[in-house]
């Protein structure tokens, strides 16, 4: 009998069932579609071998008039500005003590120090530079004192504790010699506060309209034990940041990487600046600094207090004026649909703005108004601040149950793995969900937390190939993602060895150094005559390419897995696996059932250097197939 090819279609669909979807995959990992093709994703490497403290939930990169490159990056903790692999640390100070802070040891053979300092301020997390300080009398020395900590635990509004350390981060022990307060003249300056890895529902604004609702969320109006997401734009060559909920600030290009970003609101010149904000955006022809959630004017200053449908606007080419005058372009504007915004995007000469229900097109119109807001769309907000994403065609979004695209109006995405990506949504943790573009193979990808997977973090994601229509699905934890506009490749955040790295995509074959482990592509159900006979299953002549970045000294493999059911309610069972190299030129098989399933994987099944190195990608799939009767 002559050979049958499968022409499998192009993407993941995962809304149809195993049987009904045959001829198509209804699973896989790190795989994209390409020219309808199955191929391994790019693999990634550090940018950096320097570590970040805190998570990277937000990136964003610049170029200087000079030439120089930055890297934006903020984290739970701290705001670094990346330059030729080092991570500056550029956080804003919060407060500065004088003369006021002393010591006490907690017990001997314990690191544990007691720091009292009047009205700290601080919370769990935040980092202060203690300095002046003189011994306790034991181990506990000047050199140990006076340094950088991150405050263990808050015990009260005047006191918290730190664990003693060398300069190297190692445990230092308090002894019995250690009786002493460290001194009259001991300072502390204290960043800003730190927010959490996890989104608290029990703080904030969860009592309101929207976190009342079945999503069990509220949208971070405290920027304290909170989680913490930053927003960044440049001024020019200046960098504004904002962490959600928290203070605007600006770091001074021509004063280096050695200095923190200040205050703008308290910066020379400044006058009605926001002191608080959800986001910042700098419109880009008219360049405006543009402030979300703004906290409002109230009897000639600002109340402190975000208002979460307020937008804030400076004068035309002045970040530092924000009082609405008949001599200038600055004003405010406040939107009237859902009840927070959520995030907002440059794209097109407009300003794209999401609230948690709806959808604003910002637009500059000149004095006297000089903006615009029309509402684009009611019933489809934004998930989280971080969930959208422009691309060449358009933009991209997720919403609260579907995926979107703008462009000039709304549309929803034709989606085959809707249900398979918020089904499985941990809605405690969506605000973390976020989107980034792979220009280089027209993806927008799509990055969610996991009932499934119990981590309340990032740990999936489904990718959209805007120019094929087609759907991939994958598990990943990511914090955060920038495309290569600025840089060679896209970067994301995320962990290795409980460490926070910057990552670059889409760089060689590997995760790292090491091989990617479980990479996989699963077709629905094969069968004859829409199964009425049985099959005999002989031979599969698998078509698949494999490029390797290293040369040929290796030999890269693939395993052809084959499963067999013979209805379509009974498990899957696992009836052989083959490896497949470059040089093989079939699969002899002896299967004999009603319905297959093909498996493509290159795992930790295979020895190391089998899967290091290179990626493949599959042609079209033979099978020696002949019907075997009925039973």
């Amino acid at each position: 009998m002559p050979l049958n090819k499968i022409n499998f279609k192009p993407g993941i669909n995962k809304e149809e069932t195993d049987y009904s979807n045959e001829g198509g995959w209804i699973d896989g990992n790190f795989i994209r579609f390409r020219k309808g093709r199955v191929e391994k994703i790019g693999g990634w490497e550090k940018l950096s071998s320097n570590s970040i403290i805190g998570s990277a939930r937000a990136l964003h990169g610049w170029v200087s008039l000079s030439g120089d490159k930055y890297l934006g990056v903020g984290t739970t903790n701290k705001y670094f500005i990346e330059e030729s692999g080092v991570f500056n640390d550029v956080t804003p100070v919060r407060k500065t003590s004088t003369n006021s802070i002393t010591f006490a040891k907690v017990a001997n053979d314990d690191a544990t120090l007691t720091v009292t300092d009047s009205s700290h301020g601080a919370v769990e997390g935040d980092f202060v530079t203690i300095s002046g300080a003189v011994s306790l009398g034991g181990n506990i020395t000047a050199t140990v004192l006076n340094q950088e900590y991150q405050i263990a635990t808050i015990i009260g509004t005047n006191t918290y504790t730190i664990e003693a350390k060398d300069t190297s981060g190692n445990e230092v022990l308090a002894n019995s010699s250690d009786s002493g307060n460290g001194g009259s003249g001991v300072d502390g300056v204290y960043l800003a506060n730190s927010g959490t890895d996890f989104y608290l529902t029990s703080t904030g604004w969860s009592v309101g309209a929207w976190g009342a609702g079945t999503w069990g969320f509220e949208t971070a109006l405290s920027d304290t034990n909170q989680l913490r997401i930053w927003t960044h734009d440049n001024f020019g060559e200046d960098l504004i940041i904002n962490p959600r909920a928290g203070g605007i600030f600006r770091w001074v290009e021509n004063d280096g990487v050695s200095t923190r970003a200040v205050s703008l609101a308290t910066t020379s010149g400044a006058n009605k600046v926001p002191t608080k904000g959800l986001q910042v955006i700098t419109s880009e022809t008219d360049r405006h600094l543009i402030v979300l959630g703004a906290d409002p004017l109230s009897g000639g200053s600002r109340t402190g207090s975000v208002d979460p449908m307020l937008i804030a606007f400076s004068d035309q080419e002045n970040p530092l004026e924000f009082e609405p005058l008949n001599t200038n372009t600055a004003g405010s504007l406040r939107l009237s649909s859902g009840s927070s915004i959520i995030g907002g995007l440059k794209s097109r000469q407009e300003v794209l703005i999401w609230t948690d229900t709806s959808l604003y097109s910002m637009n500059f119109i000149g004095p006297p108004l000089t903006f615009a807001l029309n509402l684009i769309n009611e019933g489809a907000g934004l998930i989280a601040p971080k969930a959208a994403v422009n691309a060449p065609n358009g933009v991209f979004y997720m919403s609260k149950n579907a995926f979107y695209y703008y462009n000039g109006s709304v549309i929803k995405l034709p989606c085959t793995v809707q249900d398979h990506v918020f089904s499985d949504l941990d809605t405690s943790q969506a605000f973390k969900c976020f989107a980034g573009l792979n220009e280089e193979f027209s993806e927008v990808w799509f990055f969610y937390p996991s009932i499934e997977d119990g981590t309340r973090e990032i740990s999936r994601y489904a990718i959209y190939n805007y120019e094929e229509q087609s759907w991939s699905i994958g598990s990943l934890e990511r914090h955060a993602w920038l495309g290569s506009a600025i840089f060679d490749n896209p970067l994301a955040s995320g962990k290795s060895s409980s460490n926070e790295f910057i990552f670059q995509h889409e760089k060689g074959f590997n995760d790292d150094q090491s091989a990617m482990d479980n990479v996989f592509i699963e077709s629905g159900d094969i069968d004859m005559a829409d199964g009425d006979n049985f099959v005999f299953l002989k031979k599969v002549l698998p078509d698949i390419s494999f490029i390797n970045d290293v040369g040929t000294s290796q030999d890269p493999a693939v395993n052809l897995v084959v499963k067999r059911r013979d209805f379509s309610n009974q498990t899957l069972a696992t009836d052989s696996t083959s490896q497949v190299k470059g040089s093989t030129n079939f699969s002899s098989l002896r299967t004999r059932t009603r319905q297959f399933v093909l498996r493509f994987e290159s795992d930790d099944d295979n020895d190391e250097v089998d899967r290091k190195n290179y990626k493949w990608r599959l042609g079209d799939t033979r099978v020696d197939i002949v019907p075997s009767g009925r039973r």
